[in-house]
């Protein structure tokens, strides 16, 4: 059991791997739009600029959300090696991965608004329940942390070494 117990590093560090080179590939896919949005040579109308901007703004979000999930799970997983049994720790990791989920539903929903009403307006329900969703997590979130809290108050030293920690995965970086 142990011998298994040693290959979630390993899976940790493929996934996020993964997911920063997804992220770059993404920022290489929206560089060509933006590329191809601006060069005046290629013909596009206005609309059709605007569209791929638009198009562009969407694959940086997601980008950054893949490279934010990247590097929560080195820092937390494989630096910090850290488990899920205190407080602290569940609230830190929901956090960062709450945080980028909200940001980026939020662009989303902007996104979707800007490109629906001007291509369909009968759409705009889709962009306003993706809005709906990013207010819903937030709101969900700041009743996760209450609750957490509480919790934390509990276990003053979990707190304490998640701290300890902080400071030895930040010098570790210089």
């Amino acid at each position: 059991m142990k011998h298994l117990l040693k290959l979630f590093p390993i899976g940790h560090l493929v996934i996020s791997v993964m997911f920063i080179v997804s992220a770059f590939a993404l920022l290489a896919f929206a560089a060509y739009e933006l590329f191809n949005a601006v060069l005046p040579m290629t013909g596009r109308g206005m609309s059709s600029r605007i569209d791929a901007v638009l198009h562009t703004i969407a694959l940086l979000t997601i980008a950054v959300a893949a490279l934010e999930l990247g590097q929560t799970i080195v820092e937390e997983e494989i630096q910090r090696a850290s488990t899920m049994s205190s407080p602290s720790r569940v609230r830190r990791f929901m956090s960062r991965f709450l945080v980028v989920l909200v940001v980026a539903l939020s662009i989303e929903a902007l996104v979707a608004v800007f490109r629906f009403t001007r291509d369909d307006p009968s759409l705009l329900p889709y962009a306003a329940s993706i809005g709906f969703m990013a207010a819903a997590l937030l709101a969900a979130w700041g009743v996760f942390i209450r609750f957490n809290f509480v919790a934390e108050q509990l276990e003053p030293e979990a707190l304490a070494a998640a701290k300890e920690e902080d400071v030895k995965v930040e010098n570790a970086g210089e």
